[in-house]
């Protein structure tokens, strides 16, 4: 799974950053699971690191197998995004999408 081509919705291209994006995808190519699920799922939420200092949270998780990784990265573009956002492989490509695109 997650090894053909990759598309974004629109939603994803306005809201979401590059380097975000990126993030995301290489965090379902560097998952350490037997299995990948064909629904991944990410919440972007604020957050702040030992520092205090605010950085953009990511939670990406699936289902089956269970699966949950949490890390935080520093902001992209000053700005701090608060949403989900679904990757879905049907096989021949992975969609990126926010979920209230779905």
């Amino acid at each position: 799974m997650f090894t053909g081509k990759r598309f974004i919705t629109k939603g994803i291209a306005e809201e979401i950053p590059y380097c975000i994006q990126n993030v995301m995808w290489a965090m379902i190519e560097n998952m350490q699971v037997d299995k990948k699920d064909y629904l991944q799922v990410f919440k972007l939420e604020k957050g702040y690191d030992d520092s205090k200092v605010l950085v953009q949270k990511l939670i990406h998780c699936q289902e089956q197998p269970e699966y949950k990784k949490i890390i935080t990265v520093p902001i992209c573009q000053d700005k701090v995004l608060e949403t989900k956002v679904y990757v879905i492989d049907d096989g021949d490509y992975a969609t990126m999408l926010l979920a209230d695109e779905y």
